[in-house]
């Protein structure tokens, strides 16, 4: 019986790795965006209305903006992770059903081999 193929076996560890750097990166990510919601939020209520003009406005809205940002990169990253994981599910799948379909495979040619040969009496 044949082992899984080498070249799905790389191709789904190198979609492991993939997953798991995406992963990482939609963590820091969603960290950064809620460390940036924080400063938004002391900026907003720290800062008296009177002070929030100009460069300090623009500053706060751009905070803002930067936040929002963030925040739907972060949904975009939660739903490549949520495809690959998919992707690699699916691939586990296909190579199981493969690997059965083979083994099935050899089991029945042996048996074409076995009842092909002559008896030996």
């Amino acid at each position: 019986m044949a082992g899984p193929s080498p070249t799905l076996t790389r191709g789904t560890t190198t979609l492991n790795k993939t997953l798991k750097k995406s992963e990482e990166v939609a963590a820091d990510v969603q960290s950064a965006s809620d460390d940036l919601a924080v400063v938004s939020t002391v900026l907003e209520q720290e800062l008296p209305e009177e002070v929030q003009v100009g460069e300090v406005a623009q500053a706060i809205e751009h905070t803002s903006q930067l936040e929002e940002k963030l925040a739907q990169s972060a949904e975009k990253l939660a739903e490549v992770n949520e495809a690959l994981s998919k992707e690699i599910k699916k691939r586990r799948e296909v190579t199981a059903e493969r690997d059965e379909s083979q083994a099935q495979a050899e089991k029945l040619k042996a048996r074409i081999r076995t009842q092909g040969q002559p008896d030996k009496r």
